[in-house]
């Protein structure tokens, strides 16, 4: 659900329908991320809202179990995160215009007032949306690795391993590598020098 906050105080270019610039210490060096991403911000627009989540959590949830289930197949059929950001436009642009625009509160979140429907659908609810449905896809590798420790031990040396042990196994194993990404963030995605090539195309499609 995407919070309304007050009205924000009159930008001199705001009716013109510009964005706000962000710093140019984020300028990058490269020109292919130069003239793919942008380097500028809107900070009025809505991003935690009720579409962001619904969509973002079924298209985790529905990659997650396509993926897996085709993982066994001799050829196996991988559908990737892209799949979703093309079908998320359209079906955010629908729930904007159906979902009710009213406001209403919330117990323990005191006065502030929430929404199903803050605004038109954004590109930022579209880019987190794909964020999670890259992993729900297992960043478009398929099913999560540590699913391949639970089938050799089943199928390859015939002993049995609950569903919590397995369970717990594979979270682990995903939560290991999200948070190495997370410890190298200051290395590997903040500085402007970074640049990761087969993202560009997907930025692009954003815009």
């Amino acid at each position: 659900m995407g919070t309304l906050p007050p009205p924000p105080a009159a930008h001199p270019k705001e009716e013109e329908g510009a964005v706000f610039a962000t710093d140019d210490d984020d300028e990058s060096p490269i020109e292919e991320v130069r003239l793919t991403v942008t380097n500028t911000d809107d900070p009025t627009l809505p991003v935690w809202t009720f579409r962001m989540w619904f969509l973002g959590l079924v298209s985790c949830a529905v990659l997650s179990f396509l993926n897996q289930f085709f993982a066994y197949r001799t050829e196996p059929l991988i559908i990737t995160q892209i799949t979703v950001q093309v079908a998320s436009l359209p079906v955010g642009h629908f729930m904007a215009a159906v979902l009710p625009e009213a406001r209403f509160g919330l117990p323990g979140f005191g006065p502030r007032r929430f929404s199903l429907n803050p605004g038109p659908f954004n590109i930022k609810e579209h880019v987190l949306i794909s964020i999670f449905a890259n992993a729900g896809s297992a960043f478009g590798s398929g099913s999560a690795y540590g699913v391949g420790i639970v089938t050799i031990v089943k199928a390859f040396y015939g002993r049995e391993i609950s569903f919590l042990a397995g369970w717990l196994l594979i979270i682990t194993t995903q939560v290991l590598g999200y948070g190495w990404a997370g410890l190298l963030r200051k290395y590997v995605i903040e500085p402007a020098h970074m640049w990761w090539p087969g993202t560009l195309v997907q930025v692009s499609l954003f815009r």
